[in-house]
């Protein structure tokens, strides 16, 4: 495994990727979804924290939402795969995959 020296906020790998935010963290929130250690909370303060990727983390999400995206089948398989809130599964799935 290299060094991490940087990472990226979600909400910033949100803009490079031109995703929703939403479905980023949700996606991300249970991190058995990504490999160990490319989800790192850093804290900033009491009870206060900010999710960011590594490298491989990106590219990793980037692949699953790319794969997923192959259809509108495997993009509704995806979503109720990966996200857990019924109500952004709906939101996404009204939405075409691109």
């Amino acid at each position: 495994m290299a060094t991490i020296t940087y990472v990226r906020t979600l909400k910033y790998v949100a803009e490079i990727l031109g995703e929703d935010p939403e479905l980023l963290r949700a996606i991300i929130s249970n991190d058995d979804n990504l490999t160990y250690g490319s989800i790192i909370s850093v804290y900033n303060g009491e009870d206060e924290s900010v999710t960011a990727l590594t490298d491989d983390g990106m590219e990793e999400l980037e692949q699953m939402l790319s794969y997923a995206r192959r259809s509108p089948d495997e993009w509704n398989d995806f979503l109720d795969c990966f996200v857990d809130d019924e109500e952004l599964v709906a939101r996404f799935k009204a939405k075409s995959p691109r």
